[in-house]
């Protein structure tokens, strides 16, 4: 089994535009994935529900690690 991409453009009515072509006798599996505009997708951007939107707070330093380096075991 190989993977072939085709990005296939359809016209008003929905109808794909180019004729395809595709081998004799085979059995083919379609998944379909419409490629959407970056505009439109940074418009439909996710936001925090109102409840909990800018009620959070930073209590002490986020940045050094509680822990000393040694206590990680990462490097081991």
């Amino acid at each position: 089994m190989y993977a072939k991409k085709l990005v296939l453009e359809t016209d008003g009515n929905g109808h794909i535009k180019q004729p395809l072509s595709l081998p004799p006798n085979a059995q083919l599996e379609a998944i379909f994935l419409l490629i959407e505009d970056k505009q439109k997708s940074s418009v439909l951007r996710r936001k925090p529900s109102p409840k909990i939107a800018n009620k959070g707070q930073i209590l002490g330093d986020i940045i050094t690690p509680i822990t000393d380096v040694e206590d990680w075991n990462a490097l081991a």
